[in-house]
């Protein structure tokens, strides 16, 4: 049973509602459900407003360390004073190149919060949100090139009704993807306003919904969100020491599948999709600590009604 951490006021920031990065979620649950060791090495692989982090370090004592990967350099900012934080502004897929570039070979638990930032929602320019005209850029990393228009305007039919359908779960997948290609050769989809205003004929149900499914999908292609999720994963069981923890939280469901298949079974496939001609079985090196996942209390789904959709999940290295 993990022990109690109590966490200290004032760490979970301010509401985003009201000028505040990013309120973490479930945030004593995760730092519980991590079982921290004072003298630990952690590693909080979506640093963002540093609300996890901050958790983190009031339960290390002098002597443990604390990776901060984030992608977005806007995070930077958020960095409290403390030499035992050492920040690292790349993409959590490079988990494993980076820790040895710093000589850490094993660590004592991996944290990550898989969810969009408020603070990446809030600012309009960054084309994350319908609520703003901007821009379709959606760029978690600006260092990157490829941008939400550049999908829009150069993936052929069968590119974009493979992305809407799967990663957006988007019920008229192959209209949508059919009428962007018709509509984008008159005039340009390059901004949020122009491209609702082209999809209007099309929307199916609440328009906020359809949008919102439709810009997840965007997003996720234009990070490649499930690649680079899959790919720290991997990493993540050679990684940890024995009796280490990871705690995953995830905020939709090809996250959450991915992420519960392979604390399950040491692979991104459920149990079902096995051959029955290959006798190769994968064996997990990680034990699940609860069968079902965490879910935000009452409390908090008042407080921060962004937390409705998470899951938290948690493993152990045996």
């Amino acid at each position: 049973m993990a022990k109690e951490t109590h966490i200290p006021s004032g760490i979970e920031g301010q509401d985003p509602e009201e000028g505040g990065y990013h309120i973490p979620v479930m945030l004593q649950e995760t730092v519980d459900g991590l079982n921290i060791r004072p003298a630990g090495i952690y590693v909080d692989c979506t640093f963002g407003g540093g609300g996890h982090s901050r958790a983190i370090l009031a339960a290390l004592g002098p002597d443990g360390k604390l990776f901060a990967f984030d992608q977005d350099d806007a995070a930077r900012r958020n960095l409290p004073n403390d030499d035992r934080v050492i920040f690292i502004p790349h993409n959590f897929r490079h988990l494993q190149r980076f820790l040895r570039l710093h000589r850490v070979e094993q660590v004592d638990g991996v944290l990550a919060d898989l969810g969009v930032s408020s603070h990446q929602f809030d600012e309009g320019e960054r084309g994350f949100s319908i609520r703003y005209d901007a821009g379709l850029d959606m760029r978690m990393d600006q260092r990157a090139t490829l941008r939400a228009a550049d999908v829009i305007a150069t993936y052929s039919e069968q590119q974009l009704h493979r992305l809407f359908e799967q990663f957006g779960e988007v019920t008229n997948a192959k209209t949508l993807a059919r009428t962007i290609v018709a509509v984008r050769s008159k005039i340009p989809l390059a901004t949020i306003s122009q491209f609702k205003a082209a999809l209007q004929p099309i929307v199916k149900g609440n328009p906020n919904k359809y949008f919102a499914q439709v810009f997840q999908a965007l997003r996720i292609e234009v990070n490649d969100e499930l690649g680079a999720l899959k790919e720290m994963l991997q990493q993540v069981p050679l990684l940890l020491r024995h009796r280490g923890r990871v705690a995953m939280i995830t905020f939709h469901s090809l996250e959450d599948r991915l992420v519960k298949n392979f604390f399950k079974n040491g692979t991104f496939e459920t149990e079902e999709d096995d051959n029955p001609f290959e006798n190769k079985k994968s064996v997990s090196l990680l034990k699940v600590v609860s069968k079902k996942p965490v879910l935000p209390g009452s409390e908090e789904l008042k407080r921060n009604p962004r937390s409705r959709s998470a899951k938290l999940r948690i493993a152990e290295k045996i």
